[in-house]
């Protein structure tokens, strides 16, 4: 269950989102937190340049798996603008991490973009989390981050039209 102090992470993942999609790229942020409420790293999406797994939660993975050790991997909280994706999830489950709680679903983004008119181009699957991996506690959505986050998908699409 989120609480205040999850909606302030989630709310720099928005900040972060809006980050990624001033610079061009897909509106898309995370954060990992140490389980004392340290942020240990933060990035956003960078799939503008072509490489399409360049996703914040699959860089947390990465990065953890070399910087954080296993035990306190479990401890620590992913916070993301968007649920994870296949590639994210299962990354995320394969390092170790723990919890994960994020502002949209990958459900209310579908929605969202397709009554928008945009249609999807990727080939992979849009599941649930709990659909890739198991014994990981997952929070989301946060009701209170859905307009700023259909908002910044709306720019989103709104920009890859002008392109």
């Amino acid at each position: 269950m989120m609480n205040e102090k999850d909606l302030t992470y989630l709310r720099r993942c928005v900040e972060l989102a809006e980050t990624a999609l001033e610079k061009g790229d897909e509106p898309y942020g995370s954060i990992l937190v140490s389980a004392g409420g340290t942020v240990l790293f933060e990035d956003h999406n960078h799939v503008a340049g072509g490489d399409h797994t360049q996703h914040p939660e699959f860089a947390i993975a990465r990065w953890a798996a070399t910087n954080v050790p296993l035990e306190e991997r479990s401890k620590a909280t992913v916070y993301t603008s968007g649920e994870h994706c296949p590639m994210c999830a299962a990354a995320h489950g394969l390092v170790g991490l723990g919890r994960i709680v994020y502002a949209s679903s990958s459900k209310q983004t579908a929605e969202w973009l397709s009554a928008m008119g945009a249609t999807s181009s990727s080939r992979v699957r849009s599941l649930a989390i709990e659909e890739v991996i198991k014994d990981t506690v997952v929070d989301g959505p946060a009701l209170e981050l859905a307009e700023q986050m259909r908002e910044l998908h709306q720019r989103s699409f709104k920009a890859k039209q002008q392109s």
